[in-house]
């Protein structure tokens, strides 16, 4: 026997719906779409907010390195009275300073020594505070750098073995060498040239760093 079940033809409705099946190109335009549609809300919110709040920039950029802060400490004064130096003094002499940080210039004596190395002059200094700091000077001059170097040099081998020497330099030049030799008594003794002078110095080892760099010749 036929089966004459008549099959039921496809409504309109879901034949349209069959044909209308979005393909997986057409989904990628419409995330496309949605993404570009909220990058440009963004934008907007940011501009009013630029424009509504002037400081937003400022805040929302790379804020600035802070600028270091260096905190100097006072140079050192002496707190006694530096000699008198109202007497006739060469220019060499005028050269040795009344003080040096908290360090005053006790005495100032013509020196022997360095005459006999072949100096023009020379003068022992005494540095004090008045207090339990004492740095010994002797200075020479000689007619010329070399002869000053030599002097230098044999200054620095009889204070003994040198911990520390390198180069004086007035701006970029140098002018001659420094030498910082360990002594007895927690001493140390710092010999320099500069140029045609030679001063060679003698204090307590904590305190001659700084006496060496703060004295200007």
């Amino acid at each position: 026997m036929t089966d004459q079940r008549v099959k039921s033809p496809r409504t309109g409705a879901t034949a349209s719906v069959a044909a209308r099946k979005a393909s997986p190109a057409v989904y990628r335009r419409r995330r496309l779409v949605v993404l570009v549609g909220v990058l440009v809300v963004v934008l907007v919110l940011v501009l009013l907010a630029g424009l509504v709040w002037p400081g937003f920039w400022r805040s929302t950029a790379t804020p600035e390195p802070v600028p270091t802060v260096t905190v100097t400490a006072p140079v050192p004064t002496p707190t006694v009275k530096a000699m008198d130096r109202s007497g006739d003094e060469t220019a060499f002499q005028k050269a040795l300073p009344s003080a040096v940080l908290q360090l005053a210039l006790g005495s100032l004596t013509e020196a022997k020594e360095p005459k006999g190395e072949g100096a023009l002059e020379a003068w022992n200094a005494e540095y004090s505070d008045g207090d339990s700091v004492e740095v010994a000077v002797v200075a020479g001059q000689w007619a010329t750098d070399d002869e000053a170097a030599t002097g230098a040099a044999a200054w620095t081998a009889s204070a003994g073995e040198a911990e520390r020497t390198g180069d004086v330099k007035v701006g970029k030049k140098v002018v001659g060498q420094y030498a910082f030799v360990p002594a007895d008594g927690g001493k140390t003794v710092v010999v320099w040239q500069n140029g045609t002078a030679v001063l060679r110095a003698t204090g307590p080892t904590d305190v001659m760093e700084d006496f060496y760099t703060a004295f200007p010749l």
